[in-house]
């Protein structure tokens, strides 16, 4: 189980998952698979950053994070839990998500602490269930309480109904944004944007990086 907010590193809990700073390669590994699949890629396209191979994302998304015996038994996963994930000043804050049901990996989210703009995905048996919303609370959540940022965007492509309404129903509203969007695979889409303003205080883990 991973510890309480510390340098860089942030713990969260929903009412179904668990989120945390990835501990290590094969965390980060299991939260690209999540969304390795057709359908995940056809709103995220990512390109070369998908995992292509339909058998390591098989076992990824079967694993437990816990189940260190099973982990240990695949020179693959060894490695992988073996390289430690440390995150840069300037990158994403993302975030891991396990459910807390069956303690596999359900997928991740993030929030850029320049931008404020959040993103997400979820695992393909994850998905249908409502897990988004808890997703994207999730960060909101970081965003407002252990980030201290005010404001959080968010972008979609029009036909994705689903993640407009996770976001919807995470606190998001319609706002302004660009009308356009490149992927990293290069496909231009329409978007549409969404963000959230606290009326509450913000505040600041120990998580969070020094204040520029």
């Amino acid at each position: 189980m991973p510890g309480p907010c510390r340098h860089r590193r942030h713990t969260l809990r929903t009412g179904r998952l668990l989120l945390y700073t990835p501990e290590t390669a094969l965390d980060l590994a299991a939260a690209l698979a999540a969304a390795s699949d057709a359908g995940a890629q056809r709103w995220l396209g990512w390109g070369d950053r998908a995992l292509t191979d339909t058998r390591v994302v098989e076992t990824l998304l079967g694993l437990r994070p816990g189940d260190t015996g099973a982990l240990r038994s695949s020179r693959m996963l060894k490695d992988l839990l073996d390289q430690p994930y440390e995150p840069g000043p300037e990158d994403e804050v993302l975030l891991v998500g396990v459910r807390l049901d069956d303690g596999r990996y359900a997928g991740s989210t993030g929030v850029h602490p320049g931008t404020g703009e959040i993103g997400g995905w979820l695992a393909p048996d994850a998905r249908g269930q409502g897990l988004g919303t808890e997703l994207f609370r999730a960060a909101v959540l970081l965003a407002h309480t252990h980030l201290g940022l005010r404001t959080v965007r968010a972008g979609h492509e029009p036909a994705n109904t689903a993640s407009a309404r996770a976001l919807a129903n995470a606190g998001l509203v319609a706002a302004d944004g660009p009308p356009r969007h490149t992927l990293p695979d290069g496909r231009e889409i329409e978007s549409r944007w969404l963000e959230r303003t606290t009326t509450t205080p913000t505040s600041r883990c120990p998580g969070a990086a020094p204040s520029a």
